[in-house]
């Protein structure tokens, strides 16, 4: 089977069909383009999925992985990252092996084509001139033979005419002999031609013809096998991927496996765990014997405003229900000061002074006042305000419960041994430098390291300090963790003042500033809050309006625990006026603010504030 033997006579039809080959590989490669595409895509597509959801770096979302499930959903986005890979390492491969080389093969058939056809059109163009060349001999034979019959009948008639002169018959006879050998050599010719012709057409259709055919044959048997090649190859790619696929696919089922619903319970334990025990049980009050009651708004009162407690241990009743009463509420009570404040400085008269000096005497004022002032007010809590602002907080995590302030110390004595391991590092890439600066002078100076391995030497220093302070705290809280028995259970859900230092601060601030308390120790005893009631609620806590400004008369060094300092002439904004204690709440920024005396400063309230007034 030949195209030459069979198809000799179809040279156009083999041309309209080899450009149709070459039209099919064209359209096969701008499939394959299309494919890569669709691939790119996709993998664009699904690596933005998996970003989308991947935990943002240093936010909440990031603390929810170190669950199994969020861990196994962290896993499957990148399992899905590297299956987007496999999707463009199919876009990659197809644009190599098959487009790039199909591409340069349909252009090496074209330029093949075009020459297989160059010379079928020149052997075409050959065998036509030789025709034309037979056929003008062949016309030029057919005219010189009828010259010469012409010329032999004209001949033979001047011959038989008697009138015509001897002369004229010869000539008519060599005119006769002349055509004859002109039909002669046209013969000869027409002859030798033809036989040229029969040659160069049996070898224009047997050989020249079938060579040509033959190579276009075979050049359009190469390029199905290559198209079939291809289809091949456009498969084997898609395999290739498909066992790293299947990893990726087994990745995502083994992270679904290895969800541990137990272990995810823990880790919620680990979270939120407090350390307290649950409380115990509440003790029977009777309101029949009033001896035996429970401090009432006199008594309370009294122990506030006279300074005399009535301890009452065999009472836990109280100190249970603390941690249900709104922690604004009751901080109120604690934190505003109630002794008298310092007197102005000698230089000055009291009745120089504008807002003049309070007396001495304390007020008394009943518990219902209190309450109501607590209700309608909502003053900030100097020992939770780090809380409220992401601010330090105590520095030893002392306002968190046991157990969660264990795993913050632990967290900082791993951060700060991270640190030290970093600085000796450093330290130790200066020492290998400043050794090769001194055996090579010419690469630097050996004495510019010393600057900066001193000051490595102190950071370090510190650091150990500050790991070593930690380390302590970390073993005082590790060594008075609670163990599980009858006392500390009906003790638990409290905070106990001598080992949580957050109550302390809060006993400070029940303190006036001058140091002396203003409870009697039953109450401090029993006001007891646990600090996930503070915790849960103080982020919604709102600072205080501002009702008016002051002007600081005097100069005031705040030293005890919520006083501020104040300079004379400082403008400052006021935020809760006296209460009859002899001292103003002030406010100097966001970040500080305390109560000075009264008597140092010229408050000038808003008069929209409510309950505005001005002291003269």
């Amino acid at each position: 089977m030949s195209w030459g033997t069979e198809l000799w006579d179809q040279f156009d039809n083999l041309e309209k069909h080899t450009q149709w080959g070459i039209d099919v590989l064209e359209k096969y490669i701008k499939f394959v383009k299309e494919r890569t595409e669709i691939e790119i895509s996709y993998a664009k597509q699904l690596r933005n999925l998996s970003k989308k959801y991947q935990p943002k770096k240093n936010s909440k979302e990031e603390e929810e992985y170190k669950y199994t499930s969020c861990k196994s959903f962290l896993a499957t986005l990148n399992e899905m990252n590297d299956y987007a890979g496999q999707h463009e390492v199919i876009s990659e491969n197809m644009t190599f092996q098959i487009t790039a080389e199909l591409t340069r093969f349909v252009q090496e058939l074209k330029q093949e084509r075009k020459s297989h056809f160059h010379d079928g059109r020149k052997a075409q163009q050959y065998i036509e001139t030789s025709w034309k060349q037979l056929e003008a001999s062949k016309r030029r034979f057919e005219r010189d033979c009828k010259e010469a019959d012409r010329a032999q009948q004209y001949f033979e008639k001047m011959d038989a005419d008697i009138n015509v002169t001897k002369a004229d018959v010869e000539k008519a006879r060599q005119q006769a002999q002349i055509r004859h050998q002109m039909a002669d050599d046209s013969k000869a010719e027409y002859s030798s031609i033809l036989q040229k012709f029969n040659h160069e057409q049996r070898e224009h259709y047997h050989t020249q013809i079938p060579n040509i055919f033959q190579k276009i044959q075979e050049m359009e048997e190469r390029r199905i096998v290559r198209l079939g090649e291809c289809m091949k190859t456009y498969a084997e790619v898609d395999r290739q991927v498909i066992p790293i696929i299947g990893k990726c696919l087994d990745g995502i089922t083994k992270a679904a496996e290895s969800i541990d619903q137990k272990k995810d319970s823990q880790l919620v334990i680990e979270a939120f765990k407090s350390g307290f025990e649950p409380p115990g049980d509440i003790d029977f009050e009777d309101f029949t014997q009033p001896m035996k009651r429970t401090v009432s708004e006199s008594s309370l009162s009294n122990s506030r405003w006279d300074g005399k407690s009535e301890p009452r241990p065999g009472s836990k009743s109280k100190g249970k229900l603390w941690p249900f009463i709104k922690k604004n509420k009751l901080m109120s009570l604690l934190t505003s000061p109630h002794q008298p404040p310092p007197p102005p400085p000698a230089s000055a008269s009291p009745s120089a002074v504008p807002n003049g000096p309070q007396s001495p005497k304390q007020q008394k004022e009943p518990l219902s006042h209190r309450f109501n002032e607590f209700m309608t007010s909502k003053p900030k809590i100097h020992c939770f305000r780090s809380l409220k602002r992401g601010g330090g907080g105590p520095e030893d995590f002392s306002n968190l419960p046991p157990e969660q302030r264990r795993k913050k110390l632990q967290q900082k004595v791993d951060e700060l041994n991270k640190d030290i391991q970093k600085e000796m590092d450093q330290r130790d890439a200066l020492t290998k430098m400043k050794d090769v600066y001194i055996k090579n002078p010419q690469m630097g100076d050996a004495a510019s390291v010393d600057h900066k391995l001193a000051e490595l030497g102190q950071n370090m220093e510190k650091l150990r300090l500050e790991a070593q302070k930690f380390e302590g705290w970390l073993a005082e809280v590790e060594g008075r963790l609670p163990v599980r028995t009858e006392q500390t259970r009906r003790q638990s859900g409290m905070y106990d003042t001598q080992n949580t230092s957050a109550v302390n601060n809060c006993a400070q601030d029940r303190e006036s500033p001058d140091g002396s308390y203003t409870e009697e120790p039953s109450q401090e005893s029993e006001m007891k809050v646990p600090v996930t009631e503070f915790d849960d609620e103080f982020d919604d806590e709102e600072p205080l309006p501002t009702i008016g400004t002051c002007k600081a008369l005097y100069t005031f060094e705040g030293q005890n625990e919520g006083t501020i300092s104040v300079t004379e002439g400082e403008m400052l904004y006021v935020i809760e006026e006296d209460k009859g204690d002899g001292w103003t709440r002030i406010r100097r920024n966001e970040e500080e603010e305390g109560y000075v005396p009264t008597s140092y400063v010229e408050v000038y309230l808003d008069k929209n504030a409510k309950g505005a007034m001005t002291y003269i």
